[in-house]
C-alpha cells in the first residue's frame, strides 16, 4: 500500500504483539516525522539488543554476558531459588524488594493442549542446579491460571523427593480490594491461604 521500506517497516511493526495494522502504521508514520538521529537511534538499540543480550547460562534470565547481574551478585542468597516463566517476571518480584534470592526461568507453563510439555521448560536445568547451589527451597512464582498451577504441582511433585522445600506464591485478595468485586475464584483462593493473625 505505502512505498517499499514504509509498507516493510508497517509490516514489521505489526508482528509484535499488541500492534496491530494501524498502531503499525501510526508508528512508522511517527518514525517519519522524528529527527533522523532520534529514529537512528532506535536502530542502534534495537541492533544492540541482537547483539549483545541472551540468556543467562544459569538462571536463563537475559543478560549481557555469561551470566545475569542476579546471579553474579554473591550477597544473593543461592539456596532460595524463586522460578518463573518468564524473564519479565523477575522484574516483577525484584520490584517488591522483598526478596533476595537468585532466580530460574522455565520458559513457559506446562501446556498440553499447546504441546507444551515438562520436556519444552528448563526443568533439568533446574535439577542441575540443586546439588551444586545447595539450594533448599524453591519458590513457585507461576501465573495464577490452570497452566501455572499445573506447572507448580509438577515442579512440587518432582523436586520434594529430592529434599528440596517447595512453596507457592500466595494468592487471593488484592490490597485495598472489596469483597464485592471478587470472583469466587480468588476469594475461594484467599480462603484456602488464609494466615493466622
Amino acid at each position: 500500500m505505502f512505498e517499499g521500506p514504509v509498507q516493510r517497516l508497517i509490516d514489521e511493526l505489526s508482528r509484535l504483539p499488541g500492534i496491530g495494522g494501524k498502531s503499525a502504521q501510526r508508528l512508522a508514520f511517527h518514525l517519519l516525522s522524528v529527527e533522523e538521529v532520534d529514529a537512528r537511534r532506535l536502530a542502534a538499540a534495537i541492533t544492540d539488543m541482537c547483539d549483545q543480550v541472551r540468556l543467562c547460562e544459569r538462571c536463563f534470565n537475559v543478560a549481557a554476558g555469561e551470566e545475569c547481574s542476579i546471579c553474579r551478585d554473591a550477597r544473593r542468597d543461592q539456596s532460595l531459588v524463586c522460578v518463573v516463566e518468564r524473564p519479565q517476571d523477575i522484574v516483577v518480584v525484584e520490584r517488591t524488594q522483598e526478596y533476595r534470592g537468585r532466580y530460574h526461568v522455565l520458559g513457559g507453563s506446562l501446556s498440553p493442549i499447546n504441546g507444551v510439555g515438562p520436556g519444552q521448560l528448563r526443568f533439568e536445568e533446574l535439577k542441575a542446579r540443586l546439588e551444586p547451589e545447595s539450594v533448599q527451597e524453591l519458590i513457585v512464582a507461576t501465573n495464577p491460571t490452570i497452566e501455572g498451577d499445573a506447572t507448580a504441582m509438577y515442579i512440587a511433585r518432582e523436586f520434594k523427593p529430592l529434599g528440596v522445600r517447595v512453596s507457592r506464591l500466595a494468592s487471593g485478595l488484592p490490597v485495598g480490594g472489596d469483597l464485592d468485586y471478587a470472583d469466587e475464584l480468588t476469594l475461594g483462593r484467599a480462603l484456602t491461604g488464609r494466615s493466622e493473625l
